[in-house]
């Protein structure tokens, strides 16, 4: 359990610093006319990520839920492997990188780095780490609940991100 707060604290770490690069990012897009979309459901989006962060460790604490290794380390590669993705989006993106959506008139759309494949590759690391942290301690209850509630989120999310870029 020690090792597994030791990974959900990491994770938060790792969030923090991202909300660091997103506030810098807001300033920078802001003072260029920057126009945020959407910002009814980021609140939804933030509670859903604390949700999981807090809900895994007690899940894993409340229920006992064991270390399996057979699942546990291929699930822990996955949230490496997310965190490297979520990474390569946020260097490919620079300035244009955020936490919220916005749009900065006149930048044209980026089609490098994971772009080139998936428009919206940033998702596909919150997807498989949402799935993977809590299922690295078998907290499937969580892993679950956040999965669903990510769904219906991104399904507004990324409509809100394609009504947006296409202004």
């Amino acid at each position: 359990m020690a090792a597994y707060a030791l990974l959900i604290g990491l994770v938060v770490a790792e969030r923090l610093a991202e909300l660091v690069v997103a506030r810098r990012n807001l300033a920078w897009a802001r003072a260029r006319g920057g126009v945020e979309y959407g910002a009814g459901h980021y609140p939804w989006i933030v509670l859903a990520h604390v949700g999981l962060l807090a809900a895994a460790p007690a899940e894993v604490w409340l229920l006992d839920r064991p270390f399996v290794p057979a699942l546990g380390w291929p699930m822990l590669a996955v949230v490496v492997l997310a965190q490297g993705l979520r990474w390569w989006c946020i260097r490919t993106l620079g300035h244009q990188w955020n936490t919220r959506v916005v749009v900065v008139p006149g930048l044209p759309l980026v089609d490098r780095g994971p772009y080139r494949w998936l428009r919206h590759p940033n998702y596909v690391a919150v997807v498989a780490e949402g799935l993977a942290l809590p299922l690295v301690h078998t907290a499937w209850l969580t892993a679950l609940a956040f999965t669903i509630t990510n769904a219906i989120l991104l399904a507004v999310r990324v409509r809100v991100e394609n009504a947006a870029l296409a202004h």
